[in-house]
């Protein structure tokens, strides 16, 4: 029987079943794995993730969820967001594939942001070749009594060279220009569970139909609602990847020697460090450590790198 091979990209996967389409088209079709795939030598849990490029079979019939395509391989992938859930864990996960930029989507309070979880989150960005967008949402509850510690975020996470948008997926301030940023793009959309993000991508296309999900008063942390890794078209242009809140974030294949190259604004200061390698940690003449107690590399950013340093050295 004849087949037919092409090339479509992941645009859902749900344990080993996979939906595709050949992209800038939206249609979708079923797939699976062919099995020595699966069982290849990569340590992730999934080996195909949202936004792969693949080479797929099909027989002389179009994909059916009875008749599935079968994705042979995965195409060298231009950069990903990977992740482990904890630091004793050898397995990771990489969250999605091929993207041109990810926005982090965080709150200053209800849950309030973890730094040292956003730092993390960052770091992989930088590792992986993605651009990162910080994403401040419902602001509409910040405007009283939230100025000092809007101003000291912006303070650390600007002064490192970061971009920020303020938004509110309720009243819709920001989402406008959040929607132009995502025109033309394959955006990831990711954080902690509760800081909104399936309200704020239902802002930016109510035709997108997802799941909103209520903080716990108890633990003041969100109800997981998405429950797979899923892309989305924009009526407006461009497609977005849904991802479920995440509440583990560790590095992977970081040595703990390469962790302050991922800092941008360190990286910067350590041009003048008296000696290389240096890891801003006890030498002489670090300029890192100058900066620091100078105030142009914040000390919120720096501890998020010291518990990195001290963390890769513990599980190498």
């Amino acid at each position: 029987m004849p087949q037919t091979e092409n090339t479509a990209t992941v645009v859902k996967h749900t344990g080993s079943h996979y939906l595709l389409s050949r992209l800038p088209e939206w249609k979708l079709f079923p797939a699976v794995l062919r099995g020595r795939i699966r069982l290849g030598g990569n340590s992730s849990t999934n080996p195909v993730a949202v936004g792969d490029r693949v080479i797929y079979e099909t027989g002389p019939e179009p994909p059916s969820a009875e008749n599935p395509a079968v994705i042979k391989s995965v195409l060298e992938r231009k950069n990903y967001v990977i992740r482990k859930s904890a630091n004793l864990s050898r397995q990771s996960h990489i969250i999605a594939a091929n993207i041109d930029q990810a926005f982090i989507v965080a709150t200053l309070d209800f849950p309030e942001v973890k730094l040292p979880f956003l730092d993390r989150i960052l770091v992989t960005c930088e590792v992986y070749n993605v651009h990162p967008v910080i994403v401040l949402n419902k602001m509409d509850l910040f405007r009283d009594g939230y100025a000092g510690q809007l101003e000291a975020f912006r303070r650390i996470y600007e002064g490192a060279g970061y971009r920020i948008m303020e938004v509110s997926a309720i009243e819709g301030e920001g989402v406008a220009g959040l929607r132009e940023a995502c025109n033309g793009m394959i955006s990831l959309f990711s954080g902690v569970s509760g800081v909104g993000k399936s309200s704020l991508i239902k802002a930016l296309d109510p035709s997108i139909d997802l799941k909103i999900g209520q903080i716990s008063e108890a633990h003041l942390q969100g109800k997981h609602t998405t429950t797979f890794y899923e892309m989305y078209p924009l009526s407006s242009g461009g497609f977005i990847i849904d991802t479920p809140g995440i509440r583990g974030f560790g590095l992977v294949d970081i040595a703990p020697e390469e962790i302050a190259l991922y800092f941008p604004e360190m990286l910067k200061a350590s041009e003048n460090c008296r000696f290389t390698p240096c890891t801003h940690t006890h030498e002489p003449g670090c300029a890192v450590k100058a900066a620091v107690e100078e105030g142009t590399v914040s000390y919120e950013r720096y501890s998020s790198y010291l518990g990195m340093l001290e963390e890769g050295r513990k599980y190498r």
